[in-house]
């Protein structure tokens, strides 16, 4: 087990300066933080409302037969206030298209029935949301499509999974939920060289902390859930793309679909797309702290968490992301039981699935969100505890898992 001195919890100048040169920031006209809190929410036009309105409403008045007002007439097909945070997403991933769904599995469904065909085949991660493989291993495959999983972390691995058939390379870094770090730019040169598509789900690290589409994606996916609603109070998923014509593909199974992201769920997201930045940082602040005690804790068997200077993918994590993020995952001495048992003493960290609220959340994935990978290649450690740590009191926070873990 390493000691404390194996985190670094002090490289956010670095790391920082070498995300604003990733992003190319010194010749942007807006840096993150201003895109987050202006783009697509201009002042209402006609209040003068700083705040964009909740349009619920189903249809609009059209000027005739065919003539629409605004271009909208069905709130399926289009709502303002579901257009005002596509703009947004668009705007903070550095993408020309975001679509925002009713659900991150709603956004997934649309991208894999928009490109798969049957025949076609895909490559998973073999550590990935439970939910994603529960999607392509009990509903996608049944349409024909094949699928096959890699360590995605490893170029060989990613290589040797490759086919002619090969449509989608689909990864997530950091992973879900042993954190595992993916070096996006490297898998999207073998992605493209096989004529594949790559998607990069940036739930974890929120465009905040990752530019996926910077680094060669062709789309990203998000539970806005998580780390863009940032309260647990919304539902939500989301897809943003650079190439125009895989947008307007998948607009159109949006709208045909129909899963979309309702008014007010859309305007809570952007609600908290606003302080995506500041939670962010304290997100990464509070993890770091947390980290630096669960190392050091002897009922503690493994910790995972890219800002460890053991973690394997530690080099690429500082090289692709502007902080390491909140969510942190463990090993107990003491097998399943113990781990549930931890589970169940914490008082602050509340027991429960989702992530990325301001709130600090515990679970154990094999019982809880991955229990859908049990007896497959996914399928996680039994002894495993995740953590989305919250904006809280640090200290306060330590002192919670100190007593659950005694």
């Amino acid at each position: 087990m390493p000691g404390a001195s194996a985190f670094r919890p002090v490289r956010y100048i670095h790391r920082k300066a070498h995300y604003r040169v990733l992003m190319n920031e010194q010749s942007s006209p807006s840096r993150f933080e201003t895109l987050a809190i202006h783009a697509g929410q201009e002042p209402d036009a006609v209040t003068g409302a700083v705040v964009p309105p909740i349009h619920q409403v189903s249809t609009f008045k059209q000027d005739g037969v065919g003539g629409l007002r605004g271009g909208y007439e069905y709130s399926r097909s289009a709502n303002p206030t579901r257009t005002a945070l596509e703009e947004n997403l668009a705007a903070i991933e550095g993408g020309r298209r975001g679509l925002a769904f009713a659900s991150g599995l709603a956004a997934e469904d649309c991208l894999l029935r928009t490109v798969l065909r049957p025949g076609d085949h895909l490559v998973i991660p073999n550590d990935a949301y439970g939910g994603t493989f529960r999607l392509i291993a009990k509903v996608v495959e049944r349409w024909g499509v094949e699928w096959s999983v890699a360590d995605t972390t490893d170029p060989d691995a990613v290589r040797a999974a490759l086919r002619p058939t090969t449509r989608l390379v689909w990864v997530e870094t950091p992973s879900n939920p042993l954190l595992g770090v993916t070096d996006i730019a490297m898998v999207a040169d073998l992605a493209r060289s096989a004529g594949a598509r790559l998607v990069v789900d940036n739930t974890f690290a929120s465009p905040y902390l990752q530019q996926p589409l910077a680094l060669g994606a062709d789309v990203v996916v998000h539970s806005t859930t998580k780390y863009l609603g940032g309260h647990s109070d919304v539902v939500g998923g989301a897809l943003v793309t650079s190439d125009a014509g895989l947008a307007e593909e998948l607009a159109f199974h949006q709208n045909a679909m129909g899963a979309i992201a309702g008014p007010f769920d859309s305007w809570l997201v952007m609600r908290g797309i606003k302080t995506l930045a500041v939670r962010m940082d304290r997100h990464s602040a509070n993890a770091a702290r947390v980290v630096e005690a669960l190392v050091a804790h002897p009922r503690v068997t493994r910790v995972y968490y890219p800002g460890l200077d053991t973690h394997p993918g530690h080099e690429t994590a500082v090289k692709q992301m502007r902080d390491f993020g909140g969510m942190v995952s463990f090993r107990v001495a003491g097998g399943e039981e113990a781990a549930v048992a931890v589970c169940d003493r914490t008082r602050l960290f509340t027991l429960g699935e989702s992530l990325g609220g301001v709130e600090s959340l515990i679970e154990h994935p094999g019982r809880m969100t991955h229990a859908s990978a049990a007896g497959t290649a996914l399928e996680v450690p039994a002894d495993l505890v995740r953590l989305s740590v919250g904006i809280e009191a640090a200290d306060d926070l330590l002192a919670d898992l100190t007593q659950a873990l005694a």
